[in-house]
């Protein structure tokens, strides 16, 4: 009898916590309603993606679909976050964010879903893709004065989430993936499910476990001995995306002939060091893109 009193408690439990969570998920975005985004039903979501026809990517949160808004014919990105058992940090954590952001280099919240396990997330549409697609690749490369401008463009994205919302953003997942390019190939900086808000005046941010993604983590991240966590995490990625702009490489290659070379920023540092000779890459390349491995160098260390 024992046996079957300790299951049905059990279940129990697991049902009433499960229903208090999706619960205190509906309230919020009850809330969020007034603040601007759209809310769609599910039946919504399959009509603007025709039955999701047309599938742009697949990254750790799910899949992205192509999507069209009527009236208007206005095109979006879909993104349908995997069913899962989670309590929904990751999705209230996006919509809050995006949802009160208005600014040119950060990707616009259109709208959302969320029936039940099922949640959607409706973006702006970047024609162009990721930045990830252009600069690792030698056949759809950038001119330098366009380089230019997509930093400068990413900066500004990044400081403003620092420095121009009432609440200060830290991204904890900049890297190329998550710049997006609009049909002008303005950069925009998406995907905030790892996104931690804290005040404005707060110099630390306080935090339970790691984010972001391997390569683009900063120190701090993985052992408090190299300091406290503050957006000072998102200029540590921002410098490694620096990097790789300039030098058009991952931060990492694990196929390296040599071990100097497999880390990036080791190389970067060997050849800036006086006791080394410059390569010839930094003695032709032009000042913009020994700025930007300075510059870069210097906030990822």
């Amino acid at each position: 009898m024992l046996a079957p009193m300790s299951v049905f408690i059990f279940l129990a439990h697991k049902y009433w916590k499960t229903r208090i969570t999706i619960d205190a998920v509906e309230k919020f975005l009850r809330m969020q309603l007034m603040l601007g985004p759209t809310r769609y039903a599910y039946t919504d979501i399959i009509a603007i993606t025709n039955h999701f026809r047309d599938k742009l990517g697949k990254g750790g949160y799910g899949s992205v679909y192509k999507g069209v808004l009527l009236p208007g014919n206005v095109h979006v990105a879909v993104k349908i976050l995997g069913n899962s058992n989670c309590k929904g940090e990751d999705f209230i954590s996006e919509v809050s964010t995006i949802g009160r952001i208005h600014h040119i280099n950060v990707v616009r919240l259109v709208g959302f879903c969320s029936e039940e396990k099922r949640r959607a997330l409706v973006y702006e549409y970047m024609p162009n893709g990721s930045l990830d697609k252009y600069i690792f690749s030698s056949e759809r490369s950038f001119s330098w004065d366009k380089l230019n401008e997509i930093v400068l463009g990413i900066a500004r994205g990044i400081n403003y989430l620092h420095q121009g919302c009432d609440m200060q953003i830290v991204h904890f997942d900049i890297k190329p993936e998550n710049i997006l390019l609009d049909n002008n190939f303005i950069p925009k900086v998406a995907d905030f499910g790892l996104a931690k808000l804290s005040p404005r005046d707060n110099s630390f941010v306080p935090m339970s476990a790691m984010r972001g993604t391997i390569g683009y983590i900063a120190p701090e991240m993985i052992s408090r001995c190299f300091g406290p966590i503050s957006n000072k995490s998102d200029v540590y990625s921002f410098g490694m995306l620096l990097l790789e702009m300039a030098g058009g490489r991952r931060n990492s290659n694990p196929h390296a002939e040599s071990s100097s070379q497999a880390y990036y920023p080791s190389w970067v540092y060997s050849q800036l060091s006086p006791q080394e000779v410059r390569s010839a890459m930094l003695s032709i390349c032009t000042s913009w893109r020994r700025s930007c491995v300075l510059l870069g160098f210097g906030a990822s260390r």
